[in-house]
């Protein structure tokens, strides 16, 4: 069994919010607060929340953390 890692990020707008309900609608549990900044390249607000997900394969750098 092992514990695996994401940082989900978007532009602040609800497409955020359903990308991070999504991975929790999927075993993903939030690690840690969201986080916000300043792209001042783009004039937007950008959002971040790590989530993690027990599962019951071995990690390997290969696997596609999103299908998991």
């Amino acid at each position: 069994m092992s514990k695996i890692y994401r940082l989900l990020t978007e532009d602040d707008t609800s497409d955020f919010c359903h990308k991070v309900s999504l991975a929790l609608s999927k075993g993903w549990e939030l690690y840690g607060p969201p986080s916000m900044a300043f792209d001042a390249a783009r004039g937007v607000m950008r959002c971040a929340q790590a989530v993690t997900k027990e599962i019951e394969a071995d990690y390997h750098p290969d696997m596609k953390l999103g299908q998991q």
